[in-house]
Formats: structure tokens, C-alpha cells, sequence
């Protein structure tokens, strides 16, 4: 049987990204994109699926607000979160929900099978009519082993630095955002006081909020143009200070 897929992501590239990469597991079918979690409820309503895979920054309904209302109205429909949201209060709260695993981006597609594998065995244990002890156990550990997988996949700031950074230029941006401390600073905030461009800066906030030194907030200015804001976390000053 295949597995339809919904995928609800406001940027058209990722999305068609994302869109690829389930073409490449075997199972699973794409019936459409929602950049809103407006959208992403009149097309259930036309097009029932089995699996979202929501991302939670969009303007307007935000995935979290959309998996709540879904489960409002006791939508069973099993949700996979891809998004830059690495805030504790996010996760968090996506799991009580129901979400079933949670990848934060940027992520390798290697993650992403590794979710969808262990989903389509998931889904078609739950389908059977009568599930044995054994059977329950075997989807509840998978269930917990994808978020401890999560975490585990996480980079150590005491291990290898991605390809392309630099020891000395994180702790000079780190250094940035700890001296505004608690408040927050955007993209260009940073780049204006850091000595590489712009799209260095992107690549280290990246980092620091992949391994949860950072946390990042999305707003949109008057145009609806989207501003990244950063704030350092309790356990990036416990990593770096």
C-alpha cells in the first residue's frame, strides 16, 4: 500500500527538495504541497493523507498551531517535522501532539530515509486489525529511538567543525550574539560586526542552532519579508562560556 504524503512547507524550493527526496524511498507518494497551514487543511479536506511533513516556521497558522488544530478536530493523520525550530518548547510540544519524529534542518537525507523506513513499517503494523504486545513494543521503542536518533545526530561542538569553519570565527560570532545577550540579533545584525560575509555568518547561525546554542525565530516585516532572529540558549553559554 502506498503512503500518501502531504508536504507543508512555505519555501517552494525546499519543498520540491523534500518532494525529491521521498521519490527516492520506495512506498511513498507526494499528493501535493501546502506553503500554509490554511492550505494544508482545505487540501485534507480534498485529499485525505497518511503522513505531513510540516515544517513549523510559515507565516500566518505555523505547523505547530496546524498539528494542533488537526488534533482539535481529531484528524488522525501522522506527522514527521522537518524544520529549523530547535527550541526546546518546539519540540516539546510537537511530540505531545503526535508527532512521530522530528529532523531539524539542515538535515542529510540519510535522516530522512532513516524516519520514512521505520514510518512505513510503523504504518503498516498499525493498519492490522489486532496487534500483538510484541508488536506494540516494537513501534513504541521506534517510536522513541527516531527523537533519541535526533539528538544523537546532533555535531558536538568539542568534535569536528563542519567543512568550511572555522574554530576562531565561531567563537568571534558566538561572541557577538553573547555580548547583546538576552536580546535578540538578526542575520544582518551580526554580519555588520562579524569579518566574514554574510553568507559565512548564515553557515555558523546554522551550526549554533543545530547543535542548540541558539535558538531562531522567524518574523515577518511589513512586506512579508522574513527576518531571522537569533537569542543565545542556556546550553550554548553552558558549551561556550
Amino acid at each position: 500500500m502506498t503512503i500518501k504524503v502531504l508536504i507543508v512547507e512555505d519555501d517552494p524550493m525546499v519543498a520540491r527538495l523534500n518532494e525529491n527526496y521521498l521519490d527516492m524511498v520506495e512506498g511513498f507518494e507526494c499528493v501535493g504541497h501546502a506553503a500554509s497551514g490554511e492550505e494544508a487543511k482545505v487540501m485534507l479536506s480534498d485529499t485525505p493523507a497518511d503522513l505531513l511533513l510540516l515544517d513549523i516556521y510559515m507565516q500566518h497558522t505555523n505547523g505547530l498551531q496546524l498539528l494542533s488544530s488537526l488534533r482539535g478536530q481529531e484528524n488522525p493523520v501522522d506527522v514527521i517535522v522537518i524544520s529549523a525550530a530547535s527550541d526546546n518548547g518546539s519540540i516539546r510540544k510537537a511530540l505531545q501532539l503526535g508527532a512521530i519524529d522530528y529532523l531539524i534542518k539542515p538535515f542529510e537525507f540519510k535522516r530522512l530515509d532513516t524516519a520514512l523506513t521505520s514510518y512505513r513499517q510503523h504504518h503498516r503494523m498499525i493498519k492490522q486489525r489486532h496487534l500483538s504486545q510484541e508488536e506494540l513494543d516494537q513501534i513504541m521503542r521506534k517510536r522513541s529511538g527516531g527523537v533519541e536518533e535526533a539528538a544523537s545526530n546532533q555535531p558536538l561542538l568539542d568534535g569536528t567543525l563542519p567543512k568550511g569553519l572555522t574554530e576562531a570565527t565561531l567563537r568571534t560570532i558566538w561572541e557577538i550574539l553573547r555580548s547583546s545577550s538576552p536580546a535578540e540579533l538578526s542575520t544582518e545584525d551580526i554580519a555588520a560586526a562579524a569579518p566574514v560575509s554574510r553568507i559565512s555568518v548564515r553557515k555558523y547561525l546554522n551550526y549554533l542552532t543545530e547543535i542548540g546554542a541558539l535558538s531562531m525565530e522567524i518574523r515577518y516585516g511589513s512586506v512579508g519579508r522574513p527576518v531571522y532572529m537569533y537569542a543565545v540558549t542556556d546550553l550554548g553559554i553552558r558549551m561556550f562560556d
